[in-house]
């Protein structure tokens, strides 16, 4: 421990350099104001007050201006309040507010259209890990069974749908800049890793993508080997596009009412906006306590009348989910454009409480339209009640992806940077198979995608749903292996001989070289028959050092290890993820490598009590 200690000196006198913002908020009578939302606009910094009315601002020392900022606090019901305030990197201010009462009107919404009648189905009980900070916070995110090692000899298939989602990066992103170490269901490494760009080479003949494999050794345990396996999407001209039959559906119940919610929608909606051609068509459709339909589908060069109805979105009322999504695929159907991009965008947090709410019941209802030909963007906004895992079920079932905007740049990278990958589908139903060499591996495990698993034989059924690819993305997973005769702490589970069963032979000599090899099914955006392509990969004969590709991605996963205080992270440290990530951050054009570094620091920087158990021996 005391070596370690030293180890990480360096790199904790550097990230302990924070500007620190507290204070307690109060109301007119003197009492606290739990559940206030104290935030510095400019540097979109922000948290939500304890039950005692306290909070805490936490600014890494990079992201400290030289000039005074606005710290705002505001709370429904009450009239909001601002200090301006001098930070400076390494000290502490504090800033109390005091809030007087307001008379805050939220009616409903006024939206023209009728609301289609809500199929009422059973719920189904879905396990949810819940935030509950001071008993404000109802985040709900789903459990998270992490993979251990499966024997190669017993088990030689691992099976798994893609996953572009990306939400998980950008909210764990939030909760540290807020302050707050993440929950460890909040994190799916997965998605971390896939949040980079990677510099794969573009893909050649038939096939929209083509399968990309690296092996090396595992940083967090020299002993055992890592293998990236990557999916490079072909990214068209967008000069050539298709056109877009686009349906915002936007949640205007009371719940969006904060800055970070309905008044970020409608920036992040500005930008798309901005996007379109004359031969794209717009509606927007709202939900409250009821659904409407407030723009019937326009010329995307009419923007004038776009953002005017983006605009004039007003928050009230309770929210009516299931209501909004029936008419938003509705209106979809409608105007469905045989050969162009036809997609709902859902822009929420979740929070449904008004007809088809759970999560069972809108699953089944996004299945049930998804047979119509029209795809999903799920895109999650706010703190406090986040229902991620009813967001990211919703996009897995209806043919889509899922982001977090936790600021307006996050938009503008999901929705105009890569807009083609977020709204043009490349291939649906994607799932990769890897068969394991049992002659050279002894153990592997999948990191990450624990709700990406499939079944061995729902690799050839056409009708298993699975993941989609846009155009450009990138698919990464990672594989940590234990190779046959390595010195390994894993212990892989035995079971009694079984009595019928004959033993069976070795594996086929004509694959000796062979570590794995790795499949690929797939289907074209319009097709309802897979397609396969299939890649092998060589025994690793120690030869030749990783590429940036390989050292990016594992430091994602180890710091994603280190969060989720995984069992599995082995020497895992912030020390080795920031080693790493440093050495790899590449050209990086837009600066995202950087910001990871930048992010992992400040995790580092987080008092004791703010990181996630079990993590003191890796800081």
């Amino acid at each position: 421990m005391p070596v370690l200690l030293l180890l990480l000196a360096p790199v904790l006198a550097r990230a302990q350099e924070p500007a620190v913002v507290t204070g307690l908020v109060t109301s007119d009578e003197a009492l606290p104001v739990a559940g206030a939302l104290v935030r510095i606009p400019a540097l979109n910094v922000g948290g939500l007050t304890g039950a005692d009315g306290r909070y805490r601002l936490v600014v890494p020392e990079a992201r400290v201006p030289a000039a005074p900022v606005q710290v705002t606090a505001s709370r429904i019901g009450y009239v909001p309040a601002a200090h301006t305030v001098a930070l400076r990197a390494g000290q502490a201010v504090t800033r109390d507010f005091r809030l007087n009462a307001a008379v805050l009107q939220l009616d409903e919404v006024v939206v023209t259209g009728s609301s289609p009648r809500v199929v009422q189905r059973q719920s189904v009980g879905m396990a949810v890990a819940s935030v509950h900070a001071d008993g404000y916070n109802t985040e709900e995110y789903n459990h998270i069974r992490e993979t251990g090692f499966r024997p190669a000899a017993r088990e030689p298939l691992s099976t798994f749908s893609v996953d572009v989602d990306r939400a998980s990066y950008s909210n764990v992103r939030r909760f540290i800049r807020d302050g707050h170490a993440p929950p460890a269901d909040a994190v799916r490494i997965e998605e971390m890793v896939n949040y980079f760009a990677y510099d794969y080479p573009e893909p050649e003949g038939e096939h929209p993508f083509h399968v990309v494999t690296e092996v090396g050794a595992a940083p967090w345990n020299p002993r055992h080997q890592l293998v990236q396996v990557a999916l490079q999407g072909r990214m068209p001209d967008t000069r050539n596009l298709p056109p877009s039959n686009l349906v915002f559906l936007v949640d205007v119940s009371g719940s969006m009412s904060s800055e970070d919610k309905l008044p970020l929608v409608q920036q992040s909606l500005r930008l798309l906006v901005g996007e379109l051609t004359a031969e794209d068509r717009i509606a927007l459709v709202v939900y409250a306590g009821a659904a409407g339909l407030v723009l019937d589908a326009t010329p995307g060069d009419r923007k004038e009348v776009i953002l005017a109805a983006i605009d004039r979105l007003q928050a009230g009322g309770s929210t009516a989910g299931g209501a909004g999504i029936q008419l938003a695929y509705e209106v979809a159907r409608r105007n469905h454009m045989p050969q162009g991009n036809n997609r709902v965008i859902l822009a929420s947090d979740g929070d449904f409480n008004v007809g088809a709410s759970s999560q069972g019941e809108l699953v089944r209802l996004i299945e049930e339209k998804r047979q119509q030909g029209t795809f999903l963007t799920v895109l999650g906004f706010g703190t406090g009640n986040l229902a991620d895992a009813r967001m990211e079920q919703m996009a897995d079932h209806g043919n889509g992806n899922y982001a977090y905007i936790d600021e307006l740049a996050e938009a503008r990278r999901v929705l105009v940077s890569e807009r083609a990958g977020t709204l043009f589908t490349l291939a649906k139903d994607v799932k990769l198979q890897v068969e394991f060499n049992p002659e050279h591996v002894y153990a592997y495990r999948l990191i990450g995608y624990e709700n990406r698993m499939l079944a061995s034989e729902d690799f050839n059924d056409d009708v298993k749903d699975a993941g989609e690819m846009g155009a450009g993305h990138t698919v990464t997973a990672l594989y940590e292996i234990v190779p046959v005769g390595a010195q390994s702490d894993v212990q892989i589970g035995a079971v009694d001989p079984l009595r019928y069963q004959r033993a069976r032979g070795g594996p086929d000599a004509r694959f000796g070289r062979e570590m794995m090899n790795v499949k690929v099914r797939y289907k074209l955006p319009e097709g309802t028959r897979s397609r396969l392509l299939a890649h092998t990969v060589p025994v690793w004969l120690g030869d030749g050092p990783p590429s940036e590709n390989f050292r990016f991605a594992a430091a994602v996963a180890e710091f994603g290890m280190l969060l989720r205080a995984s069992e599995h992270r082995g020497r895992s440290s912030v020390e080795g993820v920031l080693q790493l990530a440093r050495g790899a951050t590449g050209a990086d054009a837009d600066g995202y490598r950087g910001e990871f570094v930048r992010m992992v620091e400040a995790w580092a920087a987080l008092p004791r009590s703010a990181s996630a158990a079990g993590e003191e021996d890796e800081r």
